[in-house]
């Protein structure tokens, strides 16, 4: 061989959410120097920063909940623990509009941290990051599921610039009901004169984009319902949004020799454990299109892992970073949502939010226990997924939650019982082995 990357062989180390607001270089514990030396010794060390890294210049933009921002210096804090790439389109991309997010991809830029998912305009948010290391040249696509419309990129024109923002992947919901709920829905659309609005709607929408109402179908309160046997749910990718990501994964497959997908969904299925069917339509696609690997989170919990044509497909890795009630300052209006004035502090909001830790993502264990995925791939073919369980601290003061060490006692087990459950949903058996959880193909 004349280069090493001939050999096929890359390991890469996938993390979930990262909301970092704090140092990771001044610890030493050894379970956590133990994780950090996980991703240093990876040749692909991922993430996704659900954080925009700036210096609070710029004013809140549409988001919800936590309004994020942390330190730019805090990306050089990452590359320290051995994070190579990162994935930015999530939810929280907007959180201080386009110049935040802007601000955010010079930050990443002057880091020297590779990133996807967002940019300029929507090329340039769909566009591949790519990564060059020892196995090889590494392409990252990001997409999310789950964004407010102000932050969905949008293509440039002849005539007028692009928004900045995220590579958005839409999706259409379709509710299916019996026949007495949906005459019921019916009679009240034609009672309160909801039928009129959405036929002086319809003349103003392009042709074919709107549903044609019938005896079977019926927009009401802007969802769409379908008549049936029973009550049920599907939900389907857009076709464009999917398409054009697919054209890139092809584009990456071209010019790079690793291809991984990164995707943020905060939707469900039947219940927050179940991804949804059109997350699952996409991320098989994805590898029907070429990706190595589809890189799941967002819902801040941890869900099923399916080896898809050999390849695999983590639908969520949970959190990886959550210091999320750190951030140093937030906007008026999350003060005034939990009934605060001028005159409180964040850690007065912090404590309302939560009602001093019992409600929320502090009062539920589960957002605190999750898995770092060792993907071990050896002449292009996966052959291991190594499950490493993560304590983020619950129960911790506010100061010290957050960061993450390696699990022991029940905290390994219940982190490894449940993805281990909900891997089976997907023929996907997972070996609990010495405190690790082991798959393989």
């Amino acid at each position: 061989m004349l280069y090493e990357s001939e050999s096929g062989n890359l390991t890469l180390a996938a993390s979930g959410d990262t909301m970092i607001t704090r140092r990771l270089s001044v610890f030493r514990e050894p379970r956590f120097v133990s994780l950090i030396e996980l991703f240093r010794n990876a040749d692909v060390g991922y993430t996704n920063l659900e954080m925009v890294m700036h210096e609070f210049e710029h004013s809140p933009g549409l988001a919800g909940g936590t309004f994020t921002a942390s330190e730019p210096a805090n990306l050089k804090e990452l590359q320290w623990a051995g994070i190579n790439l990162v994935s930015t389109a999530n939810n929280h991309s907007y959180d201080y509009g386009g110049d935040g997010s802007l601000t955010n991809i010079g930050h990443l830029k002057a880091a020297g941290l590779v990133f996807a998912g967002t940019g300029g305009n929507l090329s340039e948010a769909r566009a591949p990051g790519y990564l060059d290391t020892p196995a090889g040249r590494v392409a990252l696509i990001s997409a999310s599921s789950t964004f407010h419309e102000a932050g969905r990129a949008m293509d440039q024109r002849p005539d007028l610039n692009g928004r900045p923002g995220l590579n958005a992947l839409r999706h259409s919901t379709t509710h299916t009901v019996d026949k007495r709920a949906f005459d019921g829905m019916r009679r009240v659309s034609r009672e309160l004169g909801f039928e009129s609005r959405n036929a002086a709607q319809r003349r103003f929408r392009p042709k074919g984009t709107v549903m044609e109402e019938d005896d079977t179908q019926i927009s009401f309160l802007g969802r769409k319902f379908l008549r049936g046997e029973e009550f049920s749910t599907s939900t389907t990718p857009n076709r464009r949004d999917m398409e054009e990501n697919l054209k890139w994964i092809r584009d990456a497959k071209r010019m790079a020799d690793w291809v991984f997908v990164s995707f943020h969904c905060h939707e469900n299925g039947q219940s927050m454990d179940d991804p949804p069917e059109f997350l699952k339509t996409f991320a098989r696609a994805c590898i029907k299109a070429g990706a190595d690997g589809f890189l799941g989170h967002g819902p801040h919990v941890t869900r099923g892992i399916e080896i898809y044509r050999g390849r695999p497909i983590f639908y969520s890795l949970g959190n990886f970073i959550f210091q999320n009630d750190t951030v140093r300052w937030q906007p008026a209006s999350n003060y005034e949502s939990v009934g605060l004035g001028p005159e409180s502090t964040p850690a007065d909001f912090y404590d309302k939010r939560s009602e001093n830790d019992t409600r929320g993502f502090p009062g539920d264990s589960t957002y605190w226990h999750s898995v770092v995925a060792e993907c071990r791939f050896e002449a292009r073919k996966l052959d291991q997924i190594t499950l490493h369980p993560i304590d983020m601290g619950h129960g911790k003061s506010r100061s010290q939650r957050g960061r993450p060490v390696l699990a022991e006692g029940r905290v390994m087990r219940v982190a490894l019982d449940r993805i281990r459950r909900l891997s089976k949903r997907f023929g996907v058996d997972v070996q609990v082995k010495n405190g690790i959880g082991v798959v393989r193909p």
